[in-house]
């Protein structure tokens, strides 16, 4: 094989290897954060569930006094 070649074929492999490790760790973090605004979502969500429940019990209680 010529020299120039083979330093292309290098090149080439070289190029390949660094853009999928750049595209697997962009993956990577991606997935990470999207788990991490889940999180936050359920913890969110359950706040209003209970704030719900609480303004259901507060309303139960003012018809009881009247």
């Amino acid at each position: 094989m010529d020299k120039n070649v083979k330093i292309a074929l290098i090149s080439l492999l070289g190029t390949l290897i660094g853009s999928l490790g750049g595209v697997l760790m962009s993956t990577s973090l991606t997935n990470y954060r999207i788990e991490q605004l889940e999180i936050k979502v359920d913890k969110h969500n359950a706040i209003v569930e209970r704030i719900y429940k609480i303004e259901g019990r507060i309303y139960a209680l003012e018809e009881g006094d009247e």
